[in-house]
């Protein structure tokens, strides 16, 4: 049977109790056309035992917008509350702590008396034995002992002003008011749920409530409120997550506020400290069953299914979040119907966002100009601002040239006042500037203009940015000492953000982009033990489940491809690129063919060279398309002669030198300065490896340090053969000197390819000087590494 009302509230709200009584099933029809459902009623129905908004069975308020009602537990700070107010003599320090645990305590979930009794020792162990004692007097005596607790309970702060002002005394209030609106029935139940409560609380997990009890159970009974071991061992109230995984009944307001809005602050902050996204899901499911028009567990819920990418769900809730903040009608009661509006406008666009995310690009273009143009119409220039900076980035996002969207949207911005967005802009034209080749003086002055408004507006998140930024280009062209430096001026900086909840702010995507730089430059300078602490620190504060955690998975396996390759170990970087061409399938490429030319390969590696140049070129990846002309040229050296490859080494050089590009350039340099070796022109290879070498050494690797020498070696040598008698000498000896030092950079690296040949050369220097215990120690040397490495194809006389 479905019976169907428009009538008033009092009324509608009486005819719904009578339907209840009898069993129908029915549905509400209210001036604002919201339905319940009979599964949502029957939920309240069992709910309303301590529900101060229905007394002798009339319901005085929306059973939906429950605000507050009598527990044990809050009976317990109660208590509490009283102690403090009559223990007059009391240290300081010990009513200072109680006084910043008393706000979490009455906003958070409700505690079994373990937990409570164990907050309280850690705060004040002197008020312990008080509050204990006035609850068990409670329980263990009669009905009218509770009874009198809450009539004697104003009279301790009648004559205190905070009663009438404070929170604390808001918050009594409320007690008060929903404990005399209370039935008999109801009053006696409460007391034989705090009975239950006391005698359990030093249990570690509390057994349910009888099956006849649960008709009327409080919603935050004993039974809502097992705990883990883990659970009790934790130190502050903060750090653990007290909601029980079986919660049946429904928070308060203040409840579901306060837990919503820590969560969304450890998303945003700390997210290894945030709920796993299914415990979330969960409780997030617990508040919508009993209030679905709650708009900011919907936007919660959006949050955590991006977690996990989750498209069905995130748009689901995204798109409930804004029906029912519409719904609502708090934004339509000052503006009229641009409330409304408003919200619809940024309703698209936060669509349009959340198809960004996930790649959509002709979806999130389309939703784009939807909410361009209802902005358009309703002449809302900060709507339409954040659509211009979406566009920008969607732009950016399918490859498409987007300088002239971005510095638009960086004039208007200033112009209406907006520096969070003018930063956004100015950050991202500095980052296609850096790819297009513009010098490092003119970036880094824009990106300085921009630190100067950060700090003046308290901006921190975008000053991480800008300094993880600014150690990308620092990296990007070559310079590793300063991002190196930048990169520690990061994680040294002290954050302007407030900290809650025991976050520390270095949990956000520049954090992690920092220590990856570092991570990659410790690794280049074979300290490979400060890694593993890095990648154990990463590990850490960015667990696999989040959405930082691509950024060190790929930067680990990056670090172990190399380790491999340069140990000559094949077979164990073959895995590798496998894994990191999952995450990113450019880099995945190009390790493969580095792969497949190490194994001499060579017509496979070329295939895929050209198939990533291509890539490269159409998303113009001036960098990748560098690395992809060397390797092209090394493969030209084995296949056609050297000569072949000078074309594509010209043009290396003639784009890293465009982009400044420092590093790439002094790699290109050696190539040529190889290729001039091989072709017997050791003058003009010497000349061009001097060149590059003091930058080298101040901001390459250990390999290529250890190249530049070994290259630096080998022409000194040729150079030696060809000297006049007396200068032979000399030049035999300065090689030797050259060769000890690069053996010094491929040592720490553990390089046995390259000290193989090291061995090699250093033994025919010896044996042309005429040292025979040096030509035999180094031959010896050479000899073992030999049987001890696996043939290739590749050695000193034709490799760089």
């Amino acid at each position: 049977m479905i019976i169907t009302f428009d009538v008033h509230t009092e009324e509608r709200l009486q005819i719904a109790m009578t339907a209840l009584k009898h069993s129908c099933y029915f549905t509400v029809l209210s001036k604002n056309n919201e339905y319940k459902s009979r599964e949502a009623m029957a939920s309240v129905h069992e709910s309303l035992y301590f529900n101060p908004m229905m007394t002798n069975g009339v319901v005085h308020a929306n059973i939906f917008g429950i605000k507050d009602w009598v527990t044990p537990y809050k009976i317990a700070v109660l208590a509490l509350l009283y102690e403090m107010s009559t223990t007059k003599p009391m240290a300081l320090l010990d009513r200072r702590r109680l006084n910043k645990l008393i706000l979490p305590l009455q906003q958070g979930a409700d505690l079994t008396l373990e937990q409570f009794v164990k907050i309280l020792e850690e705060c004040c162990p002197r008020m312990v034995n008080a509050v204990k004692l006035k609850l068990l007097l409670m329980a263990s005596g009669e009905l009218q002992d509770m009874e009198h607790f809450f009539t004697i309970l104003p009279n301790a702060f009648s004559d205190s002003e905070a009663f009438k002002t404070s929170v604390v005394g808001l918050f009594m209030r409320q007690m008060l008011l929903a404990y005399n609106k209370l039935s008999f029935s109801q009053v006696y139940k409460l007391y034989k749920s705090l009975q239950q409560y006391c005698n359990l609380g030093n249990q570690l997990e509390i057994s349910a409530l009888p099956t006849e009890d649960m008709e009327l159970t409080s919603n935050e009974d004993p039974s809502a409120d097992r705990i883990d071991k883990d659970e009790l061992d934790t130190p502050s109230l903060h750090q653990s997550e007290l909601r029980s995984d079986e919660t049946q009944g429904p928070s308060s307001q203040k409840q579901a506020e306060y837990f919503l809005a820590r969560q969304a602050y450890l998303l945003k902050n700390d997210e290894n400290k945030a709920m796993s996204p299914a415990k979330l899901q969960d409780e997030l499911n617990n508040i919508l069953k009993f209030n679905p028009d709650f708009a900011e567990a919907h936007y919660l819920s959006y949050l955590n299914s991006m977690r996990v990418q989750d498209i069905f769900i995130s748009t689901h809730s995204l798109l409930h979040y804004f029906d029912r903040l519409i719904l609502s009608g708090g934004e339509g009661k000052s503006n009229g119907d641009e409330g409304y509006g408003r919200s619809l406008r940024y309703a698209v666009l936060n669509l349009a966002t959340l198809h960004c995310r996930f790649g959509h690009y002709q979806q999130a273009d389309l939703a784009l100009q939807e909410a361009i143009r209802i902005a358009q119409e309703a002449n809302d220039h900060v709507c339409l601002q954040h659509c211009l900076s979406w566009l920008y980035t969607l732009e950016q996002m399918k490859g498409s040239d987007s300088v002239v969207l971005t510095e638009d949207s960086v004039k208007i911005a200033a112009h209406f006042c907006l520096p969070y967005l003018a930063s956004l802009g100015i950050q991202s034209l500095v980052q296609q500037g850096a790819k297009q080749g513009m010098p490092a003086n003119k970036l880094l002055d824009a990106l300085r203009g921009t630190d100067i408004m950060h700090w003046k507006q308290s901006l921190s998140e975008l000053i991480e940015i800008s300094l993880a930024q600014t150690t990308s280009i620092w990296r990007m062209y070559g310079k590793s000492t300063m991002a190196r430096q930048q990169a520690q001026l990061l994680l040294n900086m002290n954050s302007l953000e407030p900290v809650n909840f025991s976050v520390q702010q270095n949990n956000t995507e520049a954090f992690a982009v920092a220590l990856c730089h570092l991570s990659e430059l410790h690794a280049e300078q074979g300290l490979y033990a400060v890694v593993t602490d890095i990648m154990k620190h990463l590990k850490q504060q960015f667990p696999p489940h989040t959405q930082h955690a691509k950024l060190w998975m790929l930067c680990d396996l990056k670090i172990q491809f190399e380790k491999a390759m340069n140990d000559g170990k094949y077979h164990l970087a073959e895995p590798h690129v496998t894994a990191i061409s999952a995450l990113n399938s450019t880099e995945g490429l190009y390790r493969k063919a580095q792969l497949l030319k190490a194994l001499n390969q060579t017509s496979e590696a070329s295939k895929i060279l050209q198939q990533l140049q291509q890539q490269c070129e159409k998303t113009k990846n001036t960098e990748m398309i560098i690395r992809v002309m060397l390797a092209s040229a090394e493969l030209h050296w084995d296949s056609s002669g050297f000569a072949s490859g000078l074309p594509l080494l010209l043009q290396a050089l003639a784009m890293s030198r465009q982009h400044n590009l420092q590093s790439l350039t002094s790699e290109t340099v050696l190539h040529l300065a190889f290729t001039q070796l091989m072709l017997g022109i050791p003058e003009q290879a010497l000349a061009l490896v001097q060149d590059v070498l003091e930058s080298v050494l101040a901001h390459g690797s250990l390999i290529d340090k250890g190249r530049a020498l070994l290259l630096a070696a080998r022409c000194q040598m040729t150079l030696a053969g060809t000297a006049a008698q007396e200068h032979r000498l000399t030049a035999l000896e300065q090689a030797v000197h050259t060769l000890e030092e690069a053996a010094v950079y491929f040592s720490r690296l553990d390089c046995k390819e390259r000290m193989r040949d090291i061995h090699y050369l250093q033994a025919r220097l010896h044996h042309t000087l005429g040292n025979v215990s040096q030509r035999n120690k180094y031959a010896m040397l050479f000899r073992l590494l030999d049987q001890e490495l696996p043939s290739s194809g590749m050695t000193v006389v034709n490799r760089l």
